[in-house]
């Protein structure tokens, strides 16, 4: 949308001086008198040149929302206009595109629409769980409280994602050490060495045979194997879009041996979360499980939580269609049971998800405990078997010398 620069007077007759967003100058001007601004002079802003680095700019963060969710229940808390606070949070954004954003959503709100309507066109970066969440907080009358909620929700999804990541992190940035410091010494080192055996004309013993021929194979293939591991991840991916494929492979996360049981605890509490936000705001519940289920993540929990629609619909609770699918624990669904039959369902579905959370904190805790000593042997056995192999002819040599 064009930003125009503009000069004019307020009622007071002070000088005023800013930028405004409008379709055409004529709508600019009207915003402003709507403002009660009087447009002495108004033109076109010079578009700024922007150098996008890609990764590294251009995406709003899950932080940037956060502290936009939680900034602005703060404000409308303290009684300020939904205007005058996107106003003040499009200026202090430090991030260019949620900045325009947001200067989107109150050119909107400014002519008339609802805030929620406003940030559905958006969808980028208001998620349908958080438009809903608005509008319900409209439509009741505490837009406010609503906000204060979602913030709270959106600070611990962005902690139990951030606890994931961490245990799958810490692994895989070893094992990719440990690969790359294999691939150099199969192309460098063990070559030089091949070198040196050659000149001694014995035999080799079979281990350093077997190490010299997996640095021949790596030097060989070296060339094939990255772009091939390339097709493979972008074929993979290309299968994992598909509802089959992203079944499938989902379906597997869950039965691994010891990361299976740290998803299926993150998709719980994760369920629980979503799903007591949206019944504690007003949220009708057949909307509510929907949002929950394409919001889950995992496409077998997806698939469990929509099954239970139907059931709910024709008058059954939740828990009961819920239990048959097999994707809960047994605990799960009678907690969710007796919030139904108590009418308590959010509180009992938060109190769910803080157990869940915690069950996450140790579950991690365990599996960095059990992963560190595993990973240290697997990198210390695996370069020490190519150190052994490579100094075996050297000790034999040294033995033949010894004995002569």
């Amino acid at each position: 949308m064009p930003v125009f620069k503009y000069t004019g007077k307020t009622r007071t007759g002070q000088i005023q001086k800013g930028e405004i967003e409008a379709n055409d100058r004529q709508t600019a001007i009207a915003l402003l008198r709507q403002r009660q601004i009087l447009v002495t002079s108004i033109r076109p802003k010079a578009k700024d040149i922007e150098i996008r680095i890609p990764g590294l700019s251009g995406k709003v963060k899950e932080k940037d929302l956060v502290v936009f969710t939680r900034q602005l229940a703060t404000m409308i808390d303290a009684g300020l206009p939904l205007v005058q606070c996107l106003d003040i949070l499009q200026r202090q954004a430090t991030n260019k595109e949620f900045s325009n954003v947001i200067a989107k959503v109150k050119t909107d709100v400014e002519a008339g629409e609802t805030f929620s309507d406003a940030l559905r066109k958006h969808p980028k970066v208001f998620s349908e769980f958080y438009t809903n969440m608005v509008e319900a907080g409209e439509t009741g009358g505490v837009l406010d409280t609503i906000l204060a909620r979602l913030s709270t929700y959106l600070e611990k999804a962005k902690a139990l994602k951030g606890k994931v990541k961490g245990a799958l992190v810490y692994p895989a940035a070893v094992i990719g050490i440990a690969v790359i410091v294999i691939i150099f010494l199969m192309i460098y080192v063990i070559p030089v060495f091949a070198e040196m055996f050659a000149d001694f004309g014995a035999s080799l013993p079979a281990l350093t045979v077997l190490v010299m021929r997996m640095s021949d194979l790596t030097r060989a293939y070296i060339v094939y194997a990255v772009p091939a591991v390339i097709l493979l991840i972008f074929l993979f991916k290309r299968f994992y879009r598909t509802a089959k494929g992203q079944r499938l492979v989902d379906g597997l996360l869950l039965q691994l041996p010891v990361f299976g049981p740290l998803l299926q605890k993150v998709a719980v509490a994760k369920f629980a979360r979503t799903l007591g936000t949206l019944v504690s705001s007003g949220v009708p519940i057949i909307d509510s499980l929907q949002i929950t289920a394409r919001t889950a993540g995992n496409k077998v929990v997806e698939e469990a939580v929509l099954a239970t629609i139907s059931s709910i619909k024709e008058g059954q609770t939740i828990a009961e269609p819920l239990g048959r699918q097999g994707v809960f624990p047994p605990m799960v669904t009678q907690m969710i049971e007796v919030g139904e039959n108590a009418g308590a369902l959010d509180m009992m579905l938060h109190k769910v998800a803080d157990f869940y959370e915690d069950e996450v904190d140790t579950a991690v805790e365990a599996l960095t405990s059990l992963l560190e000593p595993a990973l240290m042997v697997f990198l210390g056995t695996t370069i020490g078997f190519m150190v052994v192999a490579m100094y075996l002819p050297i000790f034999k040599l040294a033995g033949a010398v010894e004995g002569g």
